[in-house]
């Protein structure tokens, strides 16, 4: 029996070629998403399976469970978040608890539901969450998804812990990259060179960038790696070149 994903964001930028990465390797996929249109197109074309849900409300990862019946779960990938990019004035306690609820407590969520399923396979299973550069980088603007994203550091960190040796938890913490939810910021041409420029290796990021690693992380390719929240930034996390 081929080993199986569950991909929340499944049709997403990064989930999405996460999903394509991991079904060409042979695993099977249930992936998670709001827009069933997309969705079941998707899973129809990598041959899975699928849940309609919003990981804002609460029961979803329940019933997404219930879908994935009494499988065991080789990996879990919560690929969902949001860019929400406002001057602290400007943010109001709902753009707070917002980006809480959609990037931390929703990755809680989905874990704490497939626990279960995680544990039940041989050898280890595992779990990927997403960071960003800016909960490692201080960048203006940036306050309530970097600390929504902080959050999901410190969830990596004490689940990695608590779910050893048989659940490693890992992240990717990604600088901007050309994905739909970041369309906004990259369909700009001079805000896009510029952004890039600030960069050691001076391009935006491709979902493939991301997809790469993650397939190590979720795979027995990185079966020693836990704890770890790993930077795919083009160096801007730790490296300065200009000025």
């Amino acid at each position: 029996m081929s080993d199986l994903y569950l991909i929340y964001g499944g049709t997403g930028g990064l989930g999405g070629a996460i999903a394509r990465r991991l079904a060409g390797s042979g695993a099977a996929l249930h992936l998670v998403a709001r827009d069933e249109g997309r969705l079941s197109a998707l899973a129809g074309d990598l041959g899975g399976r699928y849940t309609v849900g919003d990981v804002t409300e609460a029961g979803t990862a329940e019933r997404v469970m219930a879908d994935v019946g009494d499988q065991p779960l080789k990996g879990l990938v919560y690929a969902v978040g949001t860019i929400n990019l406002k001057p602290l004035g400007r943010l109001t306690d709902e753009d707070f608890l917002g980006d809480f609820t959609v990037n931390a407590l929703g990755a809680a969520r989905a874990i704490r539901a497939a626990v279960a399923h995680l544990a039940k396979g041989e050898g280890t299973s595992s779990v990927l969450l997403f960071s960003t550069v800016a909960a490692r980088q201080g960048f203006a603007a940036h306050a309530s998804i970097a600390a929504a994203k902080g959050a999901v550091n410190g969830l990596v960190l004490s689940l990695a812990a608590e779910l050893a040796p048989k659940i490693r938890v890992n992240a990717i913490a990604p600088s901007l990259t050309e994905t739909p939810l970041a369309a906004p910021m990259t369909a700009n041409e001079p805000m896009r060179k510029a952004i890039a420029g600030l960069h050691a290796l001076p391009r935006l990021g491709a979902p493939d960038d991301v997809a790469g690693l993650a397939e190590v992380l979720l795979t027995d390719a990185g079966s020693w790696i836990t704890g770890q929240i790993i930077g795919v930034d083009g160096g801007r996390s730790t490296l300065r070149t200009k000025g």
